[in-house]
């Protein structure tokens, strides 16, 4: 795979930093989750496919050196802790990066390592705020709202890290050296929005919330019930398009308002909520599959992976314990990802592995087990 050989050391943590662990895993990576001692047996991150665990007491000298020996044999750390945590454990940058040159230190936090803010706490729809993105996301008359945490976490957080992490990767290829990466939530949603803020010389988005082209405001751009309570996604922003979803509704164009007449917006919604409650969804399905109409149904999670083209691209895969998630995604041709089918570890699970492949002596790893510096826990076998 892409990404085989790569060392990586995940402190454990929320959702971002696990999505960014994941992601290397998936495509080759050798990721070892660092969890917190003690702590509990069972794993919150539900993102720990392809992963290993260690379990680590990083608040004692003990543990923090272990740390820093694990990270000079690594490529990457990936820590997802707010400003001077791990300073004040010893383990900053400029300590990690003394002992090892190579080492690519990921700092994925969601105000950043500097301003006003990096030492507070916060949450997807924080960063999200102050992005400035969460004030274009809503309905008209209706306040902001966050759609889960995919924005500032995952596409902003997890997702940025992860380029960054591949971008420093290649860069030490030529120089040999590692670096910082300084992963801010707050500005990775904001750079992910640069269309919405490159757009506003075109008129895009310049109405209140709610009003625009593609903001909920278009009747064009919108979903729709239909008779059996399922719904209808519509996104026929282009004239051709538009025309090919009149003609699959079954009205006739010269009887209706232009398209872009911003005034009859409102009505024309009524109209084709009205006429999409007459059919069900599978019927709808049926008038507007193999056209351009840009019309397609609102699958639920049960039934994505047995949608035909779902199918026919593996878009979705199934684990060991029969629980379905997406492929990895985007596909190489020569080197794709090849996503572990196996359970996910339990903390602690492969402690003494992984310090014995990172060169500790088994007399060594005994020491850290009688200091309390280390924890296995090891699955038991059903009888």
């Amino acid at each position: 795979m892409a990404l085989s050989g790569v060392r990586v050391l995940e402190l454990a943590g929320l959702a971002p930093a696990p999505l960014c662990g994941m992601i290397l895993a998936d495509f080759g990576a050798r990721v070892v989750r660092v969890d917190r001692m003690p702590d509990s047996a069972v794993a919150t991150d539900v993102q720990a496919r392809g992963k290993r665990s260690m379990s680590l007491d990083l608040k004692r000298p003990l543990g923090a050196a272990v740390l820093r020996r694990l990270c000079r044999g690594a490529d990457v750390l990936l820590e997802p802790f707010r400003h001077g945590v791990m300073e004040k454990l010893g383990l900053g940058p400029d300590v990690l990066l003394q002992e090892n040159p190579r080492l690519i230190y990921a700092r994925l936090s969601g105000f950043g390592q500097s301003g006003k803010y990096a030492k507070c706490a916060g949450h997807d729809i924080n960063y999200l705020a102050l992005s400035g993105v969460l004030s274009r996301l809503g309905r008209k008359g209706e306040n902001p709202y966050a759609p889960l945490n995919l924005l500032a976490d995952f596409a902003g957080g997890g997702v940025m890290c992860a380029f960054g992490i591949v971008t420093a990767l290649y860069e030490r290829t030529r120089s040999g050296k590692g670096q910082i990466i300084d992963a801010s939530m707050v500005e990775g949603v904001a750079y992910l929005s640069s269309f919405l803020w490159k757009a506003q010389s075109l008129g895009l988005g310049n109405r209140p919330r709610g009003e625009n082209l593609l903001d909920s405001g278009a009747p064009f751009y919108e979903t729709y019930k239909t008779s059996d309570g399922k719904f209808m996604a519509v996104g026929a922003l282009e004239p051709r398009f538009y025309a090919q979803f009149i003609k699959g509704l079954g009205l006739d164009s010269d009887k209706l308002p232009s398209q872009l007449s911003f005034s009859d917006w409102s009505e024309m919604k009524k109209k084709f909520a009205s006429t999409f409650a007459q059919k069900t969804q599978a019927e709808w399905c049926s008038i507007f599959d193999g056209t351009d109409a840009c019309v397609t149904p609102v699958l639920s999670f049960d039934e994505v992976a047995s949608h035909q083209h779902n199918k026919q691209r593996n878009s979705f895969i199934k684990n060991d314990q029969e629980e379905i998630s997406p492929r990895p995604a985007p596909l190489l041709s020569r080197t794709p990802a090849v996503p572990s089918f196996k359970r996910d570890p339990f903390i602690g699970e492969h402690t003494e592995e992984i310090l014995l492949e990172y060169g500790f002596s088994k007399q060594e790893i005994s020491k850290l087990y009688s200091d309390k510096v280390i924890e296995s826990s090891k699955p038991k076998a059903n009888l």
